[in-house]
């Protein structure tokens, strides 16, 4: 192919060399043939993300021109470029791939036909298609033949941007131009860039539609009773949401109309590491042939991966599609959730294990999403410290926070929902000296809220921070459920309350500094 420097994207798809839509073992064997992974003993293939092992946050941009300028909630999160620095890189983007092996992957984003979002993935290497394949929700061969995109990916993870004449702040980018209805990814080989870049459109474009967007799990019961699992990493949110007996929707992300919710995604992306056979049998399983394990470490003889070794990262993750599961609804589609429940880990040991929420604290802890950070997880980090990242999901929200509580609120009151705040995190005291809630505890907790027991009993309100702990509940010690009750010194607890109410409150002001309709909200 030789060098056009007025190349576009639809003239680069008609290249000899643009392998569209090929099937999973096709795909496999030509990034084994490649050289860009490798097999491990049960068939999964193997790879590596090199440099960067994570996302990059901080080299992500949303295009700012008339119909984002004022929409977009503009800041450290959702920073902005240029159209001109835009359209130069996009430029250099397509003359770098005019040269290469293509591959291309059509398909969608959201169960619900309503709401669905038709994407096309362009990708330079091959498992990162394989990827995409899997993540996103494969159409029908009759779905294929009418597809038409609405939003497309562009990733060329071996082109580097030059931050003077691209407007970056390194060589990485990952960009989404509305306009242009694009999303522009390179200098990494992250691929699960690709995934929360589709979730951030989904995230910007359904609100419009009175469709609430949630970084979320999902499940159902037998009686179709339907329930959601909120909560930063380190929560419970995967172990709490693989129930046995209950169906998976999804692991991560959601849509909730008026016809019920459904599921962004085709697949899951779990973390890796430490994973066995007994605590989380679901995803090692579904670690076979068709899912990608990335930046594992396996035996060069035997292709065993040591799921313990983190030589490389802590984010070792597998991409699986989601009917590697066994109990799953495909598709991702379900009614109205009966209970939500926000998961959090307070380290400071003051929080209720469970407490019912009013409408008004759910849409309060929602725009909070706290948890804890503990010490020795982070250099400097002595001891817990308050963690909040708004409605759980802050990097992956390009509109205002108020946009998405005003939904949830009003989802809440028209489908009578019932919230939990479950505190997964320690009892007895703060980390170092109180313990971890036991599991046991925590399941029994959540079994008998999502089986509607809770509401036999009656609520107390918690004197600092309002929440209502109910007095009762099976299979949990009375004493446990008031987490006050567990303190040796009772003085100690009011203390480490107080200081905690006091880092929600300077959080809320600082969210309604930055989100004016926030303040004009009753909590």
């Amino acid at each position: 192919m030789g060098k056009n420097s007025n190349i576009s994207l639809e003239k680069l798809l008609t290249n000899t060399e643009v392998y569209r839509n090929l099937s999973v073992p096709q795909l496999v064997e030509v990034a084994i043939k490649r050289g860009e992974g490798k097999l491990t003993n049960t068939g999964a293939l193997r790879v590596s993300t090199g440099k960067y092992t994570g996302r990059s946050p901080k080299d992500k941009y949303i295009v700012k021109e008339p119909t984002t300028e004022q929409k977009i909630a503009w800041g450290a999160v959702n920073q902005s470029i240029e159209e001109e620095k835009f359209e130069a890189l996009f430029a250099d983007v397509l003359q770098y791939l005019n040269e290469k092996q293509l591959f291309v992957f059509d398909g969608f984003a959201g169960a619900d036909d309503l709401y669905c979002l038709p994407i096309t993935v362009v990708n330079e290497y091959a498992w990162h298609n394989l990827f995409a394949h899997q993540l996103f929700i494969r159409p029908a061969d009759e779905e294929l033949k009418h597809h038409k995109a609405q939003f497309t990916v562009v990733y060329a993870p071996g082109f580097q941007a030059k931050p003077e004449k691209h407007g970056t702040k390194t060589e990485t980018f990952i960009i989404v131009n509305y306009k242009k209805k694009m999303v522009l990814i390179g200098g990494t080989e992250y691929a699960g860039e690709m995934k929360k870049s589709i979730f951030s459109v989904m995230n910007t474009i359904l609100p419009d539609n009175d469709v609430l967007p949630m970084h979320c799990s999902a499940n159902i019961g037998e009686n179709n009773d339907v329930a959601l699992f909120f909560g930063l990493s380190g929560t419970g949110k995967t172990t709490l949401s693989a129930d046995p007996n209950r169906y998976l929707i999804g692991d991560d992300e959601h849509g909730w109309c008026d016809a019920g919710i459904f599921n962004f995604e085709g697949g899951c992306y779990a973390k890796a590491i430490h994973l066995s056979m007994e605590t989380e049998p679901e995803i090692y399983k579904s670690v076979r042939f068709g899912a990608i394990l990335e930046n594992a470490i396996i035996n060069d003889k035997t292709r065993v991966p040591d799921y313990d070794d983190n030589s490389l990262t802590e984010n070792t993750r597998v991409a699986y599609p989601i009917n590697h599961i066994d109990n799953v609804i495909i598709p991702g589609l379900a009614g109205h959730p009966n209970v939500i429940i926000f998961l959090t880990a307070d380290a400071f040991g003051v929080l209720p294990p469970i407490s019912k929420l009013t409408k008004e604290q759910a849409m309060y802890h929602f725009l909070s999403g706290y948890t804890s950070k503990l010490a020795g997880t982070e250099r400097g980090v002595t001891k817990p410290q308050a963690t909040f990242s708004t409605c759980f999901g802050a990097p992956f929200l390009p509109l205002y926070p108020s946009v998405y509580a005003k939904l949830l609120g009003e989802n809440i009151d028209k489908y009578n929902t019932t919230v939990y705040l479950v505190n997964t995190g320690w009892t007895g005291g703060p980390y170092g000296v109180g313990k971890r809630m036991k599991l046991s505890f925590t399941r029994a907790m959540i079994t008998a809220a999502l089986k509607g027991e809770l509401d036999k009993f009656a609520f107390n309100p918690d004197p600092i921070f309002g929440l209502l702990i109910p007095e009762f509940c099976p299979g949990v010690p009375r004493d446990v459920l008031n987490p006050r009750n567990t303190w040796p010194n009772k003085e100690d607890y009011d203390k480490q309350a107080k200081d905690l109410a006091d880092r929600f409150n300077k959080n809320f002001e600082k969210l309604e500094s930055n989100d004016p309709t926030i303040k004009s909200m009753k909590f």
